[in-house]
């Protein structure tokens, strides 16, 4: 049996200066907007934008139906900025105990569903609090074609989502490098 060294050096060392670091600094993932997955979300964010503002910009507090549509167009907006920071900077990477896909497609089927409530209750609202040609209903009009865009658009997201969350078109290995979507 070999004897053991009764001399051993050892070395220690400090951590280089800023290693130690716990934020790095954040890069937007350029593939990520020109991905299904971004391009459906910008097109969401604009037209989703263009739904509250043109509604907010009409007497909207005298009639509930359109503090229901403001309340879905709002709320999805803001909740699809998230989701858009958290994968322009792939943010979503770092908190991996989140099923990410799983979460993107819920909220997508749901924002699906909550944009075709609003779009029929814009829709059947605008007859009833507007006159024709007025300004109130051409907007309350546009808003309600907007709405249905979106609609379209989440629809759309939710089928992909449904895609990345199957898996379907990729393996695990490509989905991984790819950041997990589309």
């Amino acid at each position: 049996m070999a004897e053991f060294p009764s001399k051993v050096s050892t070395r220690t060392s400090s951590p280089a200066q800023g290693a130690g670091a716990s934020v790095s600094a954040l890069r937007p993932d350029l593939g990520f907007v020109r991905s299904i997955l971004g391009v459906l979300m910008l097109l969401q964010l604009v037209l989703g934008l263009l739904v509250w503002a043109l509604i907010a910009d009409t007497p909207y507090h005298l009639y509930p139906a359109y503090g229901w549509v403001m309340f879905v167009a709002v709320f999805l907006w803001l909740v699809t900025i998230v989701f858009f920071v958290l994968y322009l900077f792939q943010l979503h990477l770092k908190l991996y105990m989140v099923p990410w896909p799983l979460v993107l497609m819920i909220f997508n089927v749901t924002a699906t569903v909550l944009y075709v409530t609003a779009f029929i209750t814009c829709s059947a609202a605008v007859d009833q609090t507007s006159l024709k040609g007025s300004r109130p209903y051409n907007q309350r009009a546009a808003a309600s074609f907007f709405a249905s865009l979106v609609m379209i658009a989440y629809g759309a997201s939710a089928f992909f989502s449904f895609q990345a969350w199957r898996g379907v078109g990729s393996n695990a290995a490509t989905s991984q490098v790819a950041g997990g979507y589309a």
